[in-house]
């Protein structure tokens, strides 16, 4: 029982074989996918990446603007996205946040954008997926104005593709956050990032693939897949000292504890309480 928490089934790359890829994310034991939906809105993927969800009984859907893309935000765009997080197979708003390192949109941009869909998230007591590279200060700065003190540790969300400092991953888990991993754990230069995986409470911890991106060891320089998800929880379970077993069913509990899935049968809805 493996969930990959974050992928991007929705990109050109899969087009030949998408149904083949899921076919061997299910053989190998992954009951549940995230589609990261409108990982590149402005080439139409948002409704693709809904599609997928909606065709795909064990897979949910986040929408959101990705911080590359903060340039176009706009009061259109923003209505696409509320109309597109009502729909029932989305469960999170994301992903979202900061990205220093490319900077392919202006940093006052990004966190504009980023300020605003946190709003939205909350507004939708939507769990909120966090990118954030080379931008821990403002990322956490807005984290906690625009997240936490409006309640947002209730409602929780991910560090996504979490390769920061163990302060950052502690603030965060503070928050209310789960800490994803995905296979850059795996990758031979990562003993920090295998350092804060084994100390971080088991808990607050999550496995990821960011397929199509960073696919781990063995499978590194090849197209990530979902199925490439257990490398990175076997990486865990030996950093922790504890059974793959055990990280899976860790990971597994704590994915459908944040979005409000236990008990619940494949591809329903999720449990929402009497006031959302």
């Amino acid at each position: 029982m493996l969930i990959d928490s974050h992928a991007h089934l929705d990109t050109p790359v899969y087009d030949e074989d998408r149904a083949e890829v899921i076919a061997r994310a299910r053989a190998a034991g992954v009951e549940l996918m995230l589609e990261i939906a409108g990982s590149d809105i402005g080439e139409g993927s948002l409704e693709k990446g809904l599609r997928l969800a909606e065709d795909h009984s064990f897979i949910y859907a986040a929408v959101g603007l990705h911080p590359h893309e903060a340039s176009i935000y706009d009061d259109a765009l923003e209505a696409e996205l509320i109309a597109a997080s009502l729909r029932p197979k989305v469960i999170g708003w994301g992903e979202i946040g900061l990205d220093y390192h490319y900077d392919n949109s202006p940093r006052p941009a990004q966190r504009r954008a980023f300020r605003r869909q946190l709003e939205l998230a909350l507004d939708r007591r939507l769990p909120a997926i966090i990118h954030t590279r080379e931008a821990e200060a403002d990322t956490l700065e807005i984290l906690r104005r625009a997240w936490a003190l409006g309640g947002g540790g209730e409602i929780g969300g991910i560090i996504h593709c979490f390769t920061g400092t163990a302060e950052f991953a502690e603030a965060a888990v503070d928050m209310g956050f789960l800490v994803s991993f995905s296979g850059v754990l795996t990758f031979r230069k990562a003993e920090d990032l295998r350092a804060i995986a084994a100390r971080l409470p088991l808990d607050r911890l999550l496995v990821e693939t960011d397929c199509p991106y960073l696919a781990p060891i063995p499978h590194r320089g090849r197209r990530n897949e979902p199925a490439f998800v257990r490398a990175t929880a076997e990486c865990m379970a030996e950093v922790r000292g504890v059974s793959l077993e055990e990280i899976a069913l860790a990971t597994t509990t704590n994915f459908r504890r944040l979005f409000r899935l236990q008990d619940q049968p494949e591809g329903a809805p999720p449990n929402l309480q009497p006031n959302d």
